[in-house]
């Protein structure tokens, strides 16, 4: 027996107008913002946002904003 909450949930999914989920667990999702310094190596600390590294990162010494994925450690 089907209910109302199951039917209306599989019409979501299956809808070409409905918003894809975002699976917060997907490794692929994990981006991390970080300062890239002039010698080559991240700064060792975390930033909550691309902001908050802007505004610490000095780029007239060659730092740059990088993201880059937790898993494989790769630029993004």
């Amino acid at each position: 027996m089907s209910t109302p909450t199951s039917t209306a949930a599989a019409h979501r999914a299956t809808s070409p107008t409905a918003a894809p989920a975002v699976d917060l667990d997907d490794p692929r999702e994990q981006i991390e913002v970080g300062v890239l310094l002039a010698n080559g190596r991240l700064a060792g600390r975390r930033f909550g946002s691309r902001a908050e590294a802007e505004a610490w990162a000095r780029p007239d010494e060659g730092d740059q904003v990088v993201e880059y994925n937790l898993v494989c450690e790769c630029s993004v």
